[in-house]
């Protein structure tokens, strides 16, 4: 059996060719074709060297070739199983190595002319058009794309000069990576900015002009039939394909061989960047949900939650008995890393709360109280919780409806301290404020058609909503 890698079968005089998908394809536009690692693809049309027409059942689409491998078989009816395959004077493992670094090289070569496209093709022209777009729109729809671009020239440079194109399998590109692994995390920005580029795009496009300007602009550079939303995606996708093709790469490489341990090393260094891009990307997200509650807190006072805290741990509705006369007070109680800031409920209108206070939990102890008596404010309690400050001078009793809400908060109370030595073993202390956040939240708001009604709902309820 003879197998193709990214090379455009030819298709027609009663040929048949299948495509096994090697990576998940994740769809942003109708017109591509969605599928898993390991399905099935008919391909109809691949005169375009980079996006083929294919067909899965009754669905059909555009795809990125480099997406999967192909097997050509004359009127072929069914699927064979790829097997191994040994290339003429190589062993099947050196062969499929030597495959897989074609792959890396010729898809980091396509990924080179996709972002040259975008800068080139798109914000070169857009920059033209200063009546149509201002510099703070094409930051928030391009990102840090230009710089991706300048690293990402650089580092084919250097998988140039290792690769054997004579003997692929000899080449050594694990290294490459490894070396590069540092400055792969600036991808980290422009996917945490995806989602506003996507928001900032789709208001655009709202407007025929605009719609018309990006089709111009495909047109002129003869790109691909794929809108610029499929074309910004390709950087996100590129980073989390990485692994992928590493993983394969050491697959394919013998233990004994001389670059097995780089290849190692370099599948575990980018498997940690997509890991850390991920981890900053839900920490920017909940810093966002953070600022937009604190936002919806009427009568704020003091400092913001996010000079201090990043996590909301846990919520809910307390009663607070505090001195000096043993007050009590429904409340409802916010417990972020170092702090607990409770509000009061407005009587009509009882989504809209009012700033009353918060406590430092880095200077309070948490003590379970058991039902009965309380004797620092000589008062009757159950299902209660003391936070006392270690000098005795300040003491608060928080009590929950139920003994299993109690025990929750004791179980959220634990989880901060926890989670505080863990931020300061790590170095990981909140300096941020809520303008700081402003602008990020404005375009962050809609994320997609659910987030978007959601979001209306809450600003049309004025909702004070609990991050989570």
């Amino acid at each position: 059996m003879t197998i193709f890698f990214f090379n455009p079968p030819l298709i027609g005089d009663g040929n048949v060719v299948y495509a096994e998908a090697l990576w998940d394809h994740v769809t942003m536009d109708e017109r591509e074709l969605g599928f898993k690692a390991g399905d099935v693809i008919q391909v109809v049309d691949a005169t375009n060297k980079e996006w083929w027409w294919g067909r899965i059942g009754d669905n059909e689409g555009w795809f990125p070739a480099c997406f999967v491998r192909t097997d050509e078989r004359a009127g072929a009816k069914e699927w064979p199983g790829l097997g191994s395959y040994s290339g003429p004077g190589l062993p099947g493992k050196e062969q499929m190595r030597a495959n897989v670094i074609k792959e890396i090289m010729s898809t980091e070569r396509d990924y080179i002319n996709h972002l040259k496209d975008i800068c080139e093709g798109y914000i070169k022209q857009c920059r033209r058009r200063t009546d149509m777009f201002t510099e703070e729109q094409l930051c928030s729809i391009f990102g840090n794309v230009e710089e991706i671009y300048k690293f990402q020239r650089k580092f084919l440079r250097i998988l140039e000069k290792k690769y054997d194109k004579e003997q692929p399998h000899l080449s050594e590109i694990g290294r490459c990576f490894l070396e590069g692994q540092v400055h792969f995390q600036i991808y980290s920005e422009y996917c945490n900015n995806h989602p506003n580029a996507c928001v900032q795009l789709s208001s655009l496009t709202k407007a025929s002009k605009y719609v018309l300007f990006f089709e111009a602009c495909r047109l002129l550079r003869k790109m691909i039939d794929i809108s610029l939303d499929g074309f910004l995606l390709t950087p996100v996708q590129k980073i989390c394909k990485y692994p992928l093709q590493l993983a394969e790469l050491l697959k394919y490489t013998n233990p004994g061989h001389r670059e097995y341990r780089d290849v190692e090393a370099a599948l575990d260094a980018m498997r940690n960047v997509a890991r850390l891009i991920n981890e900053r990307k839900r920490r920017l997200e909940n810093l966002e949900k953070i600022a937009r509650w604190q936002g919806s807190i009427e009568g704020w006072e003091g400092a913001d939650v996010l000079s201090r805290s990043s996590h909301l741990i846990f919520s809910g509705e307390l009663t607070k008995v505090s001195p000096p006369h043993a007050r009590s007070q429904q409340r409802m109680f916010f417990l972020f890393d170092h702090q607990i800031v409770y509000c009061k409920k407005d009587l009509l209108r009882r989504d809209t709360l009012y700033y009353k206070g918060r406590l430092d939990t880095d200077r309070m102890e948490i003590t379970d109280v058991q039902d009965g008596k309380e004797n620092h404010l000589n008062v009757s309690v159950k299902n209660t919780l003391r936070l006392r400050s270690p000098s005795g001078e300040e003491v608060h009793l928080l009590c929950a409806k139920k003994p299993e809400q109690k025990q929750r908060w004791l179980r959220a109370f634990a989880e901060e301290r926890r989670r505080v030595r863990s931020d300061r073993e790590t170095g990981r202390m909140p300096r941020m404020s809520v303008r700081s956040l402003s602008e990020s939240i404005e375009c962050s708001q809609v994320r997609s058609p659910q987030s978007d009604a959601e979001t209306s709902k809450t600003n049309k309820q004025k909702c004070r909503c609990v991050p989570h």
